[in-house]
């Protein structure tokens, strides 16, 4: 499974012009998900705490990409998502001598580090000396780069003299070793404290550079939550896994925007109708995974509070609408690129499995559309999250000009929630 295989295809081509992808053999690791929240305040702190970080980077968002700024320090989103918690296993070292870590997938970092419970024990590891410290909004990480060997897949794939971050200090109630970042290399610039100018390569870029994957795109599949039990994903490393896929679907891409910040993150542009009404005007945004909720600008928030007949719940800070409102919910629907994705009535509410742990009572019906706190222009005017991710299969390609592409899964249409 985890050979590359490069198949020779016709490249479909879409009304925008944007090449299907090639189906191949990535390199797929399992994801594992557990609930890492317990009560709706800490959930809900934790994603206002990363969509403030994505605003503190705008101070940058002007400056070309391909610039260097030595006097930044960024700060990062905060860690992880509280609600699904996905962690992917590696392990550092040279056999027999390996040790293995939990690692959070984030695709708004860029860093990848260890040690923030179990500590850094791999005797096959070399201290460069270089201070490295990432801010988060809940805390820092800080710690001193050292080349180890990165080993991912049950085939015990190697990446030599991987950069990786070991902490001294990391930020409280991580739930989780350390981070494995999935972000745009150029979020990590600024890290390197005596080398601010510079960045460390990702995972996605030592695979690509040892030749070992082709191109460098990352698949992510998300399975929806229901119960607090433990849930499987899966990350893809060098294209993405057709067997996710609802049969015969491509994956959709769209160009990154270039409007900052949205174009420092996993950016894009999407139109938002419901009932045929638009609510979001063609604008940027982002998708993340370490957001719980889909985030609308305030008035685009407001349109859709109003069309849906959606009433704040005090308690938790949700919408919440009645039995019969919910039998008049429309799709959600998001124009992206030439296609149309829609989240069905069912993937608009809040697991009901689990309004206990949002204080809800059991039969209470909860939307899980909230509101960024600021009107449309600001240059992030959504952010798709794990809400949104669970029912679409999202790839990130990292290739000039970069791009981000959706396509359905089997969790698209279902009625889980």
């Amino acid at each position: 499974m985890f050979s590359v295989v490069f198949l020779l295809a016709l490249l479909a081509f879409s009304v925008t012009g944007l090449p299907a992808e090639v189906r191949n053999s990535p390199i797929t690791l399992p994801m594992t998900r557990r609930l890492a929240f317990s009560n709706i305040t800490d959930l809900l702190q934790h994603d206002e705490a990363r969509l403030a970080a994505f605003g503190e980077y705008s101070t940058h968002d002007q400056r070309d990409a391909d610039s260097r700024y030595p006097s930044v320090t960024l700060t990062h989103a905060n860690l992880g998502n509280k609600f699904s918690g996905y962690t992917v296993e590696v392990g550092f070292g040279q056999p027999p001598n390996v040790f293995f870590y939990n690692l959070i997938i984030d695709t708004a970092s860029a860093i990848t580090w260890v040690g923030a419970r179990l500590p850094y024990l791999s005797p096959s590891g070399v201290d460069t000396g270089e201070p490295v410290a990432v801010h988060y909004s809940y805390g820092s990480f800080t710690g001193t780069i050292f080349q180890d060997d990165l080993i991912i897949g049950v085939r015990r794939l190697i990446i030599p003299a991987m950069q990786i971050g070991v902490a001294t200090t990391s930020p409280d109630g991580i739930a989780a070793d350390g981070v494995l970042g999935i972000g745009p290399r150029l979020l990590g610039l600024g890290a390197l404290q005596n080398s601010r100018d510079q960045t460390i390569p990702t995972v996605t870029d030592c695979l690509l550079r040892q030749h070992v994957i082709s191109r460098p795109i990352v698949g992510l599949f998300f399975q929806p939550i229901v119960a607090n039990t433990v849930n499987l994903g899966e990350i893809s490393f060098g294209g993405t896994d057709p067997a996710m896929y609802v049969d015969n679907d491509l994956v959709e891409y769209t160009y990154a925007t270039t409007t900052g910040p949205s174009s420092q993150y996993w950016g894009f542009k999407q139109r938002i109708t419901y009932a045929n009404r638009e609510i979001l005007a063609n604008t940027a945004g982002i998708v993340d995974s370490g957001c719980t909720f889909l985030y609308l600008a305030s008035d685009a928030y407001e349109g859709y509070k109003f069309l849906t007949g959606g009433v704040l719940n005090l308690a938790n800070g949700l919408l919440q609408i009645s039995p019969q409102q919910y039998d008049q919910l429309h799709n959600l629907e998001f124009h992206i690129g030439s296609r149309v994705l829609r989240l069905i009535p069912n993937a608009q509410i809040w697991p009901r499995s689990l309004n206990s742990n949002i204080n809800g009572a059991d039969n209470d019906i909860y939307l899980i559309v909230k509101s960024l706190e600021r009107p449309t222009g600001a240059g992030i005017d959504f952010v798709n999250g794990y809400v949104f991710i669970q029912r679409y299969y999202t790839v990130l390609d990292g290739r000039s000009p970069q791009r981000v592409g959706f396509v359905q899964t089997v969790f698209t249409n279902a009625d889980t929630n």
